[in-house]
């Protein structure tokens, strides 16, 4: 059974955000952080899950489903400008992958790497919320390549580049690093509601 959780995040627009009718626009628009986005079938996908964790894994897809299945439905922000409302979201919810691998008290901050490259960070303290989701599915239909699948985290209340596409690391760490955009122009919190958009020093 598949348990849907609505997220409360208001339906306001944040601070110098447009509404777009489509998520698909993004897919079409933004080319991501290298010239070819990487296309990698469900067969062929593998997770690793290590760090400061108890129990790491390497998750292959079947793994991965066998986990606890749950849809999200929640907003999506991208630094961009534009925002897409009510994106209906199938997935691990990122807690219960936290129960599965048992993160050490030393572990305080994650930090995530795709197969194109990408990476971030965030505190583990983010991504315990309810609305936090590992996705293989938008809108009831699989996650398109375009849009980080056949897996990407979902964090409704931050800006989209704490969202990683194409996962293939989940890192337990004990202290914070900057990922990709981070070390560049964007902001390391990426708080839409505070228009938290460029990185100060």
């Amino acid at each position: 059974m598949i348990a849907l959780f609505k997220s409360m995040e208001s339906k306001k627009i944040p601070l110098r955000q447009r509404p777009i009718d489509s998520i698909m626009r993004w897919g079409i628009d933004h080319p991501g952080i290298v010239s070819k986005l990487p296309h990698v079938s469900k067969e062929e996908w593998s997770l690793r899950v290590d760090g400061e964790v108890e129990n790491p894994v390497k998750l292959n897809w079947t793994a991965f489903m066998n986990l606890p299945q749950t849809e999200v439905i929640s907003n999506f922000h991208c630094v961009e400008t534009w925002s897409v409302l009510d994106q209906k979201w199938r997935g691990v919810l990122f807690k219960d992958l936290v129960s599965h691998v048992k993160p050490k008290s030393t572990s305080t901050y994650v930090w995530f790497e795709s197969y194109d490259t990408y990476t971030t960070s965030l505190p583990i303290e983010t991504l315990m919320d309810e609305d936090v989701i590992l996705s293989h599915m938008l809108n009831d239909e699989d996650l398109p390549q375009p849009l980080g699948g056949p897996l990407r985290l979902i964090v409704p209340k931050l800006y989209a580049y704490k969202s990683p596409m194409w996962l293939n690391l989940i890192r337990f760490i004990p202290e914070d690093k900057l990922g990709y955009w981070e070390t560049g122009i964007y902001s390391n919190t990426a708080d839409p509601w505070k228009d938290d958009r460029y990185r100060t020093r």
